[in-house]
């Protein structure tokens, strides 16, 4: 589920905007009504352009890291006001950057109470349902964000992957197609509507969509894993062979070397399949897939023998004995032994 963060700085520049927007200028600021002689009458714009002044401290004291003292600043504002929206979003964007979740959930809760046409209440909500996997509140949220800013590329790119968590594929693809088009530039919204595409079965879009991701940001594990995976639902092979030698470059894992095997044993170049195989079960020897991938490879290499290499034999019995220690639920390898009549072994 890779999603981008706004930077406190940045949703500061908009709350402060938004807290401004409908007071005077300072030189139109009214006295304020009259009070009784000797009683001090207090100013509500004076009052707000103090709180203001604080909410930008706040803001930056946080962006330098000095979340203690943000935090203060913005309590102290509610302590004054506690309806003051920008407030609640300062503390619950800190809380965000402490990737303190649970505490950041109520604060943005509370905001979108307070403002319900708030976009950054409502999206902040989100993202805070969305990390705490309280999948369906977050739906919700990001409901009502997109009823106030419907193109939004981060909050429809945001729905997409809630709905895809959700294992909901089908309901994400529009708003994955959302994110794209109100970003076109943007990789990751690239990303999430490969993987929707894929998830839905619209393998040759998804490949375009990898494609264009991997132009327009750095190649990573999952994005290339996902490419893989979708030029092998299309049998093109040589591309999913050639995206796997990648991979394997730039996450050298048991994982990886899987992948890297089984585009070879595609492509019937089974020396080079059993090569990266076992190099999976050096970096990982309980990696069940890719002890598989060394034990059919090593049965085909006995059957092809005549039933007469008994080395081959061997090492097909050992790793998918091997296998199902590591992972029992795996009834066609335990099919595969007793055919055979090797027995699972101590």
């Amino acid at each position: 589920m890779t999603t981008k963060r706004w930077s406190i700085i940045q949703a500061a520049a908009v709350l402060l905007a938004a807290g401004l927007a409908g007071c005077k200028g300072q030189g139109e600021r009214s006295a304020g009504p009259p009070g009784p002689p000797g009683v001090e009458v207090i100013d509500p714009d004076m009052l707000a352009a103090e709180q203001s002044h604080t909410i930008d401290a706040a803001h930056a004291a946080a962006d330098a890291g000095d979340y203690e003292t943000a935090l203060a600043m913005f309590r102290e504002v509610l302590a004054a006001n506690p309806t003051a929206t920008s407030a609640y979003l300062g503390i619950g964007d800190v809380y965000m950057a402490q990737q303190d979740y649970a505490g950041a959930e109520p604060q943005y809760r509370q905001a979108a109470r307070l403002e319900p046409r708030n976009f950054d209440a409502q999206f902040g909500h989100g993202r805070a349902l969305q990390l705490l996997n309280r999948l369906v509140e977050a739906i919700k949220a990001y409901h009502r964000a997109l009823v106030i800013q419907p193109d939004h590329p981060q909050a429809n790119l945001n729905m997409a992957t809630t709905y895809l968590q959700l294992g909901e594929p089908h309901n994400a693809v529009t708003f994955a197609e959302n994110a794209v088009e109100a970003d076109r530039e943007n990789g990751s919204a690239r990303a999430t509507l490969g993987s929707v595409y894929e998830s839905v079965g619209r393998y040759a879009e998804a490949i375009d969509q990898y494609d264009a991701a991997l132009d327009l940001m750095e190649p990573s594990a999952p994005l290339l894993m996902n490419m893989i995976n979708a030029l092998g639902q299309v049998q093109r092979f040589d591309e999913a062979k050639n995206t796997a030698e990648v991979l394997v470059r730039l996450d050298p894992s048991a994982v990886s070397y899987e992948r890297l095997g089984w585009a070879h044993f595609r492509l019937k170049d089974y020396e080079a399949s059993m090569g990266a195989y076992r190099q999976a079960i050096v970096i990982d020897p309980a990696h069940w897939p890719s002890l598989n991938g060394v034990g059919v490879n090593a049965m085909n290499a006995w059957l092809l023998s005549g039933r007469k290499d008994e080395q081959a034999a061997g090492e097909a019995k050992d790793a998918l004995q091997r296998s199902l220690r590591a992972n029992p639920d795996q009834p066609k390898v335990l099919a595969l032994l007793e055919r055979h009549q090797w027995s699972l072994g101590p």
